[in-house]
């Protein structure tokens, strides 16, 4: 049976590492619970996940810089911000095991000496840093260590020999069947961490992963004790995976500046080691989760097959932006089912936007669902007199070029919207110019060329706000066989904008 972590204690009912959320943890039947540990500027552990107090107390300091008298002037009672050897103490004669995480290697010397003087018989574990819990084994021979792994392929015999741990610890997107399997072959148990969505709780349950890190304590201890690893959906796993890897992607984008720029096809076309670096990880993720489909990506490739389901990726849309310093670029995912896009997220890194949608669920972004406004019953229902407002008056559209030069057609509609005071964007990523008409980011967006990789999630992630999308011929469309694709915020933009666009070609 899959043991279940509280992470921080009881952290979705109380704040999290307090004395208060332990007691509920305990209380509620938690096998083990981690806490996070922290040094005070004089030398003191305490429990404190973050390297501030801005999060949970709104203190701008860090904790380094303070004494243990000032920080426990924090909070108060069972909320205050306890010192570990508080926690060895109401830990004494519990049955779970606590399990201390450092995200350092600073606190181990230290929190190692507290367990090692305090008297209490509380079970122990360590987790976190590597070079954390190498310090620790040298310290002592018989410590529980969670070594911390983050791949999807299984360590070796020889990566596991100087920690000798009882458990491999990963973030659960990496962890997949082959590789729970993998470290079971070694004589080594399998953590995930940090799980708080039903559906892949019970998808890591059915493959055998020995732990469950999570925020929703009650929630895993309820589908452990019932089952429910039984019956698993793919839509919202692939949904939850997705938005991850978005996440994961805006972070990784922000913090790693371009050091090398290659071209492909010719001088525009470039690419990048962030482009080559991101693909990498995703591909990796979705074959340890999603092992029986199919990958298509920008810079490796891959091939569709009609009877698997298949997931699309650019990982830098608008690399000649990125290559050039310009801060507007996205990340495309989306997975196809029988022809169709059925779950899609787009980021944005430079904004810190994430946009994800899925077939018949609505399109949202930041817990926020996104719909397109759509005139009310009653301002249909009353009289007009004169001619229709023209919904491209005032507004805007916008396209992308076509690799590095306009597509047919192009020049001519520009010229055909300028009559009617409507104006055109060209900004660099189609992913965002498609998936930015959801946002409200202009009335209405035409691609010469539809590129499965690019715009598979955006025409989705519109369609799923309520707006129109629709392929050259006029006809409505997630998957156009060939030629471009147009979406818009509401019907009637998107059958002018058709007309126009269509007239511009035939010039």
């Amino acid at each position: 049976m899959t043991a279940v972590v509280a992470h921080r204690g009881d952290s979705s009912v109380h704040r999290e590492n307090t004395l208060e959320a332990i007691r509920s943890a305990i209380a509620a039947g938690a096998e083990t619970i981690e806490i996070d540990v922290r040094l005070t500027g004089d030398g003191e552990v305490v429990l404190l996940h973050d390297a501030t107090l801005q999060r949970l107390w709104g203190v701008d300091a860090h904790v380094a810089n303070l004494t243990l008298a000032e920080v426990e002037r924090l909070g108060g009672g069972e909320l205050r911000i306890p010192l570990l050897r508080d926690v060895l103490h109401l830990m004494h004669d519990a049955k779970p095991l606590l399990l201390i995480d450092m995200d350092s290697p600073e606190p181990a010397v230290a929190a190692h000496r507290v367990v090692a003087t305090c008297g209490s018989e509380a079970r122990v574990a360590w987790c976190g840093h590597i070079d954390a819990m190498r310090t620790i084994r040298r310290r002592d021979a018989a410590a529980e260590i969670w070594m911390p792994w983050a791949e999807s392929t299984a360590p070796s015999a020889l990566d596991l020999a100087e920690l000798r741990p009882t458990f491999v610890n990963l973030p659960h997107v990496y962890v997949g069947r082959e590789l729970v399997a993998a470290v079971h072959s070694l004589g080594v148990k399998v953590s995930c961490w940090t799980v708080d969505d039903a559906e892949q709780m019970a998808w890591l349950m059915s493959i055998g992963v020995d732990s469950i890190t999570s925020n929703r304590l009650a929630l895993l201890l309820c589908l452990r004790n019932n089952d429910a690893a039984a019956t698993v959906q793919m839509l919202p796993r692939a949904r939850l995976i997705s938005r991850e890897l978005a996440t994961w992607a805006v972070e990784y984008v922000r913090k790693h500046h371009v050091t090398s720029v290659a071209t492909k096809a010719n001088p525009a076309d470039h690419v990048t080691e962030i482009d080559l670096a991101i693909e990498r990880v995703v591909r990796s993720v979705i074959g340890a989760q999603f092992p029986d489909h199919c990958f298509v990506g920008e810079e490796f490739g891959g091939e569709a097959q009609a009877d698997r389901p298949c997931w699309y990726l650019d990982p830098v849309d608008g690399t000649a932006n990125l290559a050039n310093g310009m801060p507007w670029t996205s990340f495309s995912l989306a997975l196809v089912v029988n022809g169709a896009p059925v779950v899609g997220v787009v980021a944005d890194p430079w904004r810190g936007v994430v946009v994800e949608a899925e077939a018949g669920g609505g399109a949202w972004s930041d817990g926020i669902r996104l719909c397109l406004d759509k005139p009310d019953a009653e301002a249909l229902s009353a009289p007009t007199f004169g001619p229709a407002p023209d919904p491209l008056s005032g507004a805007m559209v916008s396209t992308e070029l076509a690799a590095h030069a306009a597509w047919p057609g192009m020049l001519p509609m520009l010229d055909a919207l300028s009559q009617r005071y409507c104006t055109m964007r060209i900004m660099g990523s189609g992913t965002l110019t498609v998936a930015g008409i959801a946002l409200g980011h202009g009335i209405g967006a035409v691609i010469g060329r539809f590129g499965p990789v690019d715009h598979l999630a955006a025409v989705l992630i519109v369609r799923e706000a309520g707006g129109v999308v629709l392929d050259e011929n006029g006809d409505e469309t997630l998957f156009p066989a060939s030629g471009g694709v147009l979406a818009a915020a509401n019907r009637q933009t998107a059958e002018q904008l058709h007309a126009l666009w269509r007239e511009a070609v035939a010039r």
